[in-house]
């Protein structure tokens, strides 16, 4: 596993460590994930470097990943958190909607969190994630205590696959699978 410097990682640092998962899972023909570009609009270009110094973003993006595992429809948000508190101030009214209407076409919706403190993964799924949203909605916490998570759905490091989120989808399933049942 990798080590990262106390400064936790970055955002870029993450989805780099999601990037690669995905080659791994890929290569291993278990699942086909892509990072979802944020369509941008150059405004300033670098005539040396020919690289963009100045842009504004064209719309609103949904989330970072989308693809299938194993014929499942999948997307997630990749977020780091430097504390035991998640605001939800980090995820936004058309991230939830995005994720509820991909659900409703039964795909399955989630977020990875990496708690930089802890040097943990976390695989939140959407259900839980309502739950949290719909309590700061009517005025409770607009934040989660990483003390209120289920210790079930943090993402084991193992096997050298960096962010193994496929864990967190099987246990999701399995949840899934129990509800239906009773």
């Amino acid at each position: 596993m990798a080590t990262w410097n106390s400064r936790g990682l970055r955002g870029s640092t993450l989805e780099e460590l999601i990037n690669r998962s995905n080659e791994q899972y890929r290569e291993k023909g278990l699942a086909l994930i892509q990072k979802v570009p944020t369509p941008i609009t150059p405004i300033r270009i670098s005539k040396e470097t020919r690289q963009i110094t100045l842009a504004y973003f064209e719309q609103k993006s949904t989330v970072d990943y989308i693809g299938a595992v194993q014929g499942i429809p999948v997307c997630f948000d990749a977020k780091e958190c430097k504390e035991d508190v998640f605001p939800l101030a980090n995820v936004h009214e058309h991230q939830i909607q995005f994720m509820t209407e991909f659900e409703k076409q039964e795909g399955i919706a989630f977020l990875v969190i990496f708690f930089s403190q802890k040097n943990e993964f976390y695989y939140l799924p959407l259900r839980d994630l309502l739950k949290f949203w719909e309590r700061g909605k009517n005025g409770g916490l607009k934040r989660f205590r990483y003390e209120e998570l289920d210790p079930a759905y943090i993402l084991p490091h193992h096997s050298g696959v960096l962010v193994p989120y496929l864990d967190g989808i099987r246990r999701d399933l399995e949840y899934s699978l129990s509800f239906r049942k009773m």
